[in-house]
């Protein structure tokens, strides 16, 4: 079980991680209340986990795109 948990959070987006260190929260609380709020609202945290994953990873890729001003 372990190894599968490493591996999880090893390739999953970081979207917990991120609200957990904006938050102040701890990753795991913030997982758990993400698997709760999905049995409880049939899945529709799911759709909103993928956008903020989407929007993280959006954000990356114009990060690194432009180093400085002048790479416009």
């Amino acid at each position: 079980m372990r190894r599968i948990t490493d591996f999880i959070e090893k390739q999953s987006f970081g979207v917990c991680n991120a609200l957990g260190n904006r938050l102040g929260f701890s990753r795991s609380s913030v997982r758990l209340s993400f698997v709760y709020a999905s049995f409880f609202t049939f899945g529709s945290p799911i759709v909103l986990y993928f956008v903020l994953a989407f929007w993280m990873n959006v954000r990356q890729a114009m990060r690194r795109q432009r180093y400085t001003v002048w790479d416009l």
